[in-house]
């Protein structure tokens, strides 16, 4: 069976307080906070169904009721929607231990993250590389406020650099998991991603990046949702796949 044949899964963690976000959602998870017409959960979902992906299970714990009572079954949006509730915050990997019937490869990815990355192409190829985990990954680039010093072990002047750029990929909070993985996580405590990564660099696992030079933002600051809702308006159609 070829892997554009095979049943796509998705598992969302949306069971985050939001609290970098406050007070914005003090009323509202942040999943549900509105960027145009649309909670940016609903923008991931509907991506997803445009993206083939049949089944999407969302890790709620925080006020889990409004995001399942908003969501129901999936069926508004043509995909089966189904929850595995937190009795209390597992940060983001050790929720998937508490989810039975997760199928050899699947897309794992936050609810608060706006991308125009393919998500259909990127599962393939994970798929077809069988890949262990795979993070999608975004380049930034971040000018310093300073003139930066370079000096020798006797504070000598070296060189200087007025407000130098640094580069760096950084993870999208999107990944493809191979349900292996699951083999190194511990059951009932806090486990995230941090740890996972450096449980498998410890390992010797091959863990590949994947670079997208397309649009990615999450909304976790205000300065980021504001831009978020403001970008969506723009480029809506090629952010809802569309």
């Amino acid at each position: 069976m070829s892997s554009r044949s095979l049943p796509k899964r998705a598992v969302i963690l949306a069971g985050g307080r939001g609290s970098r976000l406050r007070p914005y959602t003090v009323v509202l998870p942040k999943p549900l906070m509105p960027i145009g017409d649309y909670p940016i959960l609903e923008v991931v979902v509907r991506q997803l169904a445009k993206c083939g992906f049949v089944r999407i299970t969302m890790a709620v714990n925080h006020q889990a009721n409004l995001i399942k009572a908003f969501f129901g079954d999936g069926s508004q949006w043509g995909v089966e929607i189904d929850y595995s509730v937190e009795a209390e915050p597992l940060s983001t990997i050790a929720p998937l231990t508490l989810i039975s019937d997760l199928p050899e490869h699947f897309l794992l990815m936050n609810g608060d993250v706006l991308t125009d990355l393919k998500f259909d192409a990127f599962w393939e190829e994970h798929v077809a590389q069988q890949g262990l985990f795979t993070i999608a990954a975004s380049m930034r680039r971040e000018t310093t406020e300073y003139g930066v010093l370079h000096v020798d072990e006797k504070n000598i002047l070296r060189g200087f650099e007025e407000k130098p750029e640094s580069a760096y990929l950084v993870s999208m909070g999107v990944y493809m998991v191979s349900r292996e993985v699951l083999a190194v996580v511990p059951r009932g405590q806090k486990y995230g991603f941090d740890n996972l990564m450096n449980d498998l660099l410890a390992r010797g696992s091959a863990v590949r990046v994947k670079p997208h030079d397309g649009y990615w933002l999450d909304i976790g600051r205000p300065d980021d949702y504001m831009k978020a809702i403001e970008d969506f308006e723009n480029d809506r159609h090629r952010l809802l796949f569309s």
